[in-house]
């Protein structure tokens, strides 16, 4: 009977990002002579957009201070009833760039007891690619690995198993929508992407984020299917083509995903295009995954 002993351990991560925030609890399962297995046990999204402050005023505003201190105290609330032995609260593109970011997260110590901590590109980009891609990697093969958020997009290439380079570029979908993109960062990204693959004959995607799960889902494919460049494309061409409302009223989409869908389509399509890519894999990973594995394996 011994082996069948298992330990269950609950771990949360709590991702700030720049168009919306997410507590994700996890269960741990530990069993004698297997791989430990990782289960979402619960995951809460609010839609805060910190980037339109972040981005165009350069500050987090006091209405989304209040709305930010809100949250982190439910999402503590919710961390003590499902008995969360420990988190991370990590914060990305939006609040590295608020002047005044080390206030509002001292105002939340404060008000919630959550410790936030803001972390760089880098560092974004390691914890998301540390989620479990073995499973997904077939080694002899050349990934792309593309994580769109509302203010940054990480790019990580992958070869025979290994990470080759990485790199985190100001393309956001907040900020996507605020036209403060320039041409220029587009050409950065296309010349990164074109040198990195340049050596390999074929490269797939690997897409994370929300907006390429909600295309994901739209599909209706099965979780291992990839999707086509084909599908990307025609998907961009029919979400451009209707209106804000429409998209909300036809398709269902929240109204914080309604208008970002659209310029996140086109960095993956872009993505694709440049480095050749015909086929591109979501799985469904992120930034909250890849901090629940990166506390386990005790990498942050």
């Amino acid at each position: 009977m011994k082996e069948d002993m298992i330990k269950i351990k609950k771990y949360a991560a709590i991702d700030i990002g720049s168009n919306a925030m997410r507590l994700l609890i996890a269960n741990i399962v530990e069993q004698e002579g297997k791989e430990t297995q990782f289960s979402k046990s619960s995951l809460v999204r609010v839609p805060i957009r910190l980037g339109q402050d972040a981005f165009t005023v350069g500050e987090i505003s006091p209405e989304n201070i209040e709305r930010m201190c809100d949250a982190m105290k439910a999402f503590n609330l919710l961390m003590k009833v499902h008995k969360v032995e420990c988190y991370k609260a990590f914060a990305t593109s939006a609040m590295r760039e608020a002047y005044n970011a080390k206030e509002v997260v001292a105002l939340i110590k404060k008000k919630s007891d959550i410790k936030i901590e803001i972390i760089d590109g880098k560092k974004e980009a390691a914890i998301i690619a540390s989620t479990d891609l073995h499973h997904l990697l077939k080694t002899e093969e050349t990934y792309l690995f593309v994580d769109v958020g509302g203010g940054s997009t990480e790019f990580t290439l992958f070869s025979n198993g290994k990470m080759v380079n990485s790199r985190s570029f100001k393309a956001g979908t907040v900020r996507l929508l605020n036209e403060m993109v320039h041409d220029v960062v587009w050409e950065e990204i296309e010349k990164w992407i074109k040198v990195n693959t340049a050596d390999y004959d074929e490269v797939t995607l690997i897409g994370s984020g929300g907006n390429i799960n909600k295309l994901f889902k739209m599909s209706g494919k099965q979780q291992d299917k990839p999707l086509s460049y084909i599908y990307i494309n025609s998907q961009y061409a029919y979400l451009s083509a209707l209106t804000y409302e429409q998209r909300i009223s036809q398709l269902g989409l929240n109204p914080d995903r309604a208008d970002v869908i659209v310029p996140a389509t086109r960095i993956y399509l872009n993505a694709m295009k440049w480095s050749g890519a015909r086929q591109i894999y979501v799985p469904k990973i992120g930034l909250s995954d890849g901090i629940v594995k990166a506390m386990y394996y005790g990498k942050i």
